[in-house]
């Protein structure tokens, strides 16, 4: 076993219980739109926070270096509101929860009060994958150092002659994600990343809902293109979809040593660097490296810096002893809580999720290339007989991701029971 690997071995799995309780930890950013069609006014955003600390039972975790709040946490809860990335969009991390009812219930609350807010200016939460304004917005990184330094490595894109990146390093500030997490054991992680990758078209199919207006390309999942024609996406295992599935621990932590290292803290410096692949980092001797004025440093290369990997991956182990699944765009507010039902019946019916993929219909028809066919069923138009074919496919899965909630006896099914896709909405 390489450095690099027991390294990325000890940070990942060190918190994987051997037969966990299974927790659901949802994730929930929101696009803030000005309804005149104009800018977001980040004045308006920034005041959200104070108001909600001032008037609600709330309190400052995170300043910005103005002195702004940007991280608050609920005084009742482990909740907390955020700004993710930018001050135009706003995140709900949710503490961990037995069901998905207790978590809608809190957002639902918490989205009441906020609109009211954000009303009082002609602002408010949508529920869409992309800002709508996104080009006319301020797209400036919230101020803290995490922020800015993911910022200005993503505007490295700009130095470099790749014609397979995209020219919207800025991205970050207007895309919008629904992500959850679930626990996993040391058992059964390595079939719960394979599964969820495998069914990723029928996720693509199911929750698209972040088509991008300002140029020619042909998906409604926008995000997919951000995120893997970007310096996130340069080395092909650290963003997107998994390019094969794993036969054991060892074959997905060698596919995960392929993956990026991209910045390092040496005191309280932040810097990032052109991506290395975690695998090969240790035998750098010095590493040319950028600070957030832009200055020019050599960084020596340390097992430490391993404490600050992290893959892009759609489906995404975590040192939470979790997979998150990152791949689905933010959702219309009246299906926000459908796709955590989905994967977490999914998850509770996975024995046989995984027999119904070792023979389903639809990749003997379509083929097992994972991260094709998310592409192909994220288009705009496809022809009838694939609509058909990933049409039933999500159903069985929808189907089977039912039995699965209904054996947890929390009558979290009530999520699916519109998701059935009916030929006719084709």
């Amino acid at each position: 076993m390489t450095n690099a690997i027991k390294l990325l071995k000890d940070r990942y799995l060190k918190n994987i219980k051997e037969n966990p309780t299974i927790y659901v930890g949802i994730e929930l950013e929101f696009p803030i739109v000005n309804c005149q069609g104009e800018a977001t006014d980040i004045n308006i955003a920034k005041n959200l926070l104070k108001r909600l600390i001032d008037q609600h039972s709330f309190e400052v975790e995170k300043f910005d270096r103005a002195g702004n709040p940007i991280q608050i946490k609920s005084k009742e809860n482990e909740d907390r509101i955020l700004f993710e990335v930018s001050y135009n969009t706003l995140e709900f991390a949710f503490e961990k929860a037995a069901k998905i009812q207790e978590v809608e219930e809190r957002f639902t609350e918490y989205l009441s009060v906020i609109q009211s807010i954000l009303g009082e200016d002609d602002h408010e939460l949508q529920g869409k994958g992309i800002h709508p304004f996104w080009d006319k917005n301020d797209n400036s990184p919230v101020q803290s150092p995490r922020y800015e330094m993911l910022m200005q490595y993503l505007s490295m894109s700009k130095t470099l002659e790749l014609k397979t990146l995209h020219s919207y390093p800025e991205y970050g500030a207007f895309i919008c994600g629904n992500q959850i997490q679930l626990d996993v054991s040391k058992e059964n992680f390595i079939s719960v990343v394979n599964v969820f990758n495998q069914i990723e078209a029928a996720k693509a199919y199911l929750f698209a809902n972040s088509e991008f207006p300002d140029s020619s390309w042909n998906t409604k999942i926008a995000r997919d293109i951000f995120w893997e024609q970007s310096m996130h996406g340069i080395l092909q295992e650290n963003a997107g979809v998994n390019l094969k599935d794993f036969q054991n621990e060892d074959e997905f932590f060698s596919y995960l040593s392929k993956s990026a290292i991209f910045t390092a803290k040496r005191g309280n410096q932040d810097y990032y660097f052109f991506p290395i692949p975690a695998i090969d980092y240790l035998s750098h001797e010095k590493i040319k490296a950028y600070n957030l004025s832009g200055e020019t440093v050599e960084l020596t290369p340390k097992q430490e810096d391993f404490e600050n990997h992290r893959s892009y991956q759609y489906q995404d182990l975590t040192t939470r002893g979790t997979v998150e699944f990152r791949s689905v765009c933010a959702q219309p507010f009246d299906r926000t809580f459908i796709s955590a039902a989905f994967h977490l019946g999914i998850l509770a019916n996975l024995e046989n999720v995984q027999k119904y993929l070792q023979e389903a219909d639809f990749f003997k028809k379509e083929g097992r290339n994972y991260k094709q066919l998310r592409q192909k069923f994220s288009k705009k138009k496809i022809s009838r007989s694939a609509a058909t074919h990933v049409r039933n496919f999500a159903n069985d899965l929808i189907q089977l991701a039912i039995v699965g909630l209904v054996a947890r006896n929390n009558g979290e099914e009530f999520y699916l029971k519109n998701l059935i896709v009916k030929e006719k909405e084709e």
